[in-house]
């Protein structure tokens, strides 16, 4: 797993965003202390940029994984909602 892999001497941080020139969102994971992270999370399509930290790299990778989804993708096909 990348954040469980992170360390602070010579492997600080992971960054996840989309691959393209100028993308809109990435997030970021950064190790503090030994057992904590800092967690970045920036989209400029929607104004949010969040700064937390937290000690479990589950829950990190869980909660990261949940945001992500949210994200626009290029080449992605766009969500369409039904209502019954």
């Amino acid at each position: 797993m990348m954040i469980s892999g992170l360390n602070d001497s010579d492997n600080t941080f992971v960054v996840v965003q989309p691959d393209e020139d100028d993308a809109v969102w990435f997030a970021s994971v950064t190790v503090l202390s030994e057992g904590a992270y800092e967690i970045v999370r920036r989209d400029t399509t929607r104004n949010e940029h969040e700064v937390t930290t937290a000690t479990s790299a589950n829950d990190i990778a869980r909660d990261l994984t949940i945001w992500m989804t949210a994200r626009n993708f290029p080449g992605r096909p766009t969500r369409r909602v039904i209502e019954f």
